[in-house]
């Protein structure tokens, strides 16, 4: 057994936290906040300004298209911090959450691979390996740094496996395992329903509980209790919001509505072909060449086999790639299922690559795909100060600081690539080398994001965040009379509201003054009757987007007459 400063009890935890810091947390506020984290931000600030915390709100509607967990993680952080509009704060449970996943993942391979071959060579190597890969992947990386749901349901999940896998494994008292393993389970319903139960956990039963693909599972009848405690205590956990909801007489019908939307979406809305999915493998970023060596079995399972159990996890990952497929809605952020099975998968090649190659022996396919690959990172490491160069942005030009740094360390990368990796045959090196460049672009070029999107935004447009300084508005309530973007909703820092109205869609007549946000001519959308009862002022007004082509609101006040005050009295 080799000595080797990287098995270390501290230095393998230290490097994956400093990777999980470079993917998760570096820069995690420059990209501006998207569509899905704007309706958790403001369902999550409308519960810290008075609202329900089991009957969520969104712009002060009804918001139970999507259970609570996540968006009361962000509520407990505004809590803590006061209502910052600052997305990098607000994503740090998200960020917090994809390092979850990646210690749970690490926890899980452990627990898996204990009976393998090579694991003796190297106690604990491969898993390390493997969870460095999870940790450096690309989808990871981009649904790890947005606050929304998946990233919570998909880690509680894979902990679930890990607790489920530490008390399958026990020699004695499991039982708490398994309880850890049902509560993780439910707080992964209480994310996003039984979403990472179809994509995560019934592949991975289909699979690694399956004794043709994993003999080492053992005889099930010894530990069907604790499974049966697991289920029992993650469907209670998980369905305790649901039920909740049925029993709230005033939100069962819209709960119930909102729930048939979500199941009809599933296949009507961004629905994709069944092959969509076939580049997952590219979703792994940097490991992509290694992903597709590890999914070609006849060169892999014999090479992998030997570290890891390579027909289940190649099963779990085909099942639930499959079963992914099979649903006609498909995004991108859903392929993260399939992150953890395939790092599994390439960890063991690269423990295999690594053990080859490094006792000065040169296998003919080993050695020549191992040159591809440098030759790739080096190639790619030349060309990216070139692409900096053709996104022409002022601040990461020619000449500027940022631009000499990326092309001084990206060359030096590239040597040094070149020289251990390319020629010495190094698979440490280059993964390091991987690991390295995902993280320098992450911690020189994040910024450089906002940077891009606005590139063809006017100057001088004044927005909707704007309107927090207009004392005219700080205590009046905001109303519209059309749909305001829900990114506009968070970024106006409150509610605004569709103006009221009654069973029969009339406007409801304010008591006291209103501001209206509308696009259109509200003097033509009132009432006649009201035309000599209220006051119209435009007070303020806002651009919707970038450029003005995108549309311009008006904010009105709309003040009650009273009846002294009206024409003729």
């Amino acid at each position: 057994m080799r000595s080797s400063l990287t098995e270390s009890s501290w230095l393998r935890p230290f490097t994956v936290l400093l990777v999980c810091f470079f993917s998760c947390f570096v820069h995690l506020g420059a990209p501006e906040v998207n569509l899905m984290e704007a309706r958790n931000f403001v369902a999550a600030r409308e519960m810290v300004q008075g609202g329900s915390w089991l009957i969520p709100t969104m712009n002060g509607a009804l918001r139970v298209a999507k259970p609570p967990l996540p968006t009361w993680a962000v509520a407990v952080t505004q809590k803590l911090t006061g209502l910052t509009q600052d997305p990098g704060i607000l994503r740090l449970p998200a960020a917090i959450m994809t390092t979850l996943l990646v210690f749970f993942f690490w926890g899980l391979v452990r627990e898996l691979i204990r009976a393998q071959p090579g694991e003796a060579e190297a106690p604990g190597r491969t898993a390390w390996l493997a969870t460095l890969v999870l940790a450096s992947s690309l989808l990871v990386v981009t649904v790890g740094r947005e606050g929304h749901w998946d990233i919570f349901a998909n880690s509680f999940l894979v902990g679930s496996l890990w607790a489920l896998a530490r008390g399958w494994f026990a020699k004695s008292s499991s039982w708490r395992w398994f309880a850890l393993s049902g509560l993780l389970l439910g707080c992964s319903m209480l994310s996003k329903g039984p979403v990472a139960l179809y994509a995560v956990l019934l592949p991975f039963l289909a699979s690694f509980g399956v004794l043709r693909f994993y003999p080492e599972r053992g005889p099930m009848r010894p530990r069907r209790w604790g499974l049966l405690l697991a289920l029992v205590l993650g469907l209670i956990v998980g369905t305790a919001w649901p039920i909740y909801l049925a029993v709230q007489h005033t939100v069962a019908p819209a709960a119930l509505a909102v729930a048939r939307v979500e199941v009809t979406s599933w296949g009507e809305r961004h629905v994709q072909p069944f092959w969509e999915y076939w580049n997952f493998p590219v979703f792994t970023g940097i490991w992509t060449p290694i992903a597709l060596l590890v999914l070609a079995v006849p060169f892999a399972r014999s090479r992998a086999g030997r570290y890891i159990p390579y027909r289940a996890a190649l099963a779990w990952l085909l099942i639930a790639f499959l079963l992914l497929s099979l649903v006609p809605e498909k995004k991108e952020r859903y392929l993260l299922p399939l992150m953890p099975p395939l790092a599994l998968l390439i960890g063991g090649l690269l423990r295999h690559l690594e053990t080859v190659l490094r006792n000065g022996l040169r296998p003919r396919p080993e050695a020549t795909l191992v040159r591809i690959w440098a030759g790739l990172l080096a190639v790619a490491s030349c060309l990216f100060p070139v692409v900096l160069v053709f996104m022409k942005l002022p601040a990461y030009g020619p000449g500027s600081v940022p631009f000499a740094v990326t092309v001084v360390v990206f060359l030096l990368l590239a040597a040094a690539i070149i020289r251990w990796g390319f020629r010495q045959y190094q698979v440490p090196v280059l993964m390091a080398s991987s690991i390295t460049a995902m993280a320098l672009l992450l911690a020189l070029l994040a910024p450089a994001y906002p940077l891009w999107t606005n590139r063809r935004a006017e100057a001088g447009l004044r927005h909707i965040a704007a309107l927090r300084g207009n004392p005219v508005l700080a205590n009046l309530p905001w109303y519209t009379l059309e749909e305001l973007h829900i990114k506009r909703v968070w970024d106006a820092g409150r509610a605004a509201p569709s103006w009221p109205r009654t069973p029969d869609s009339v406007l409801v007549r304010p008591r006291g003054p209103i501001a209206v946000l509308t696009g259109s001519n509200i003097a033509k959308q009132l009432p006649r009757a009201w035309r000599d009862q209220v006051r119209l002022q435009v007070v303020d007004s806002f651009y919707l987007d970038r450029q003005r082509k995108d549309g311009r609101w008006r904010v009105t006040l709309v003040t009650p007459i009273s009846v002294t005050e009206r024409p003729g009295n």
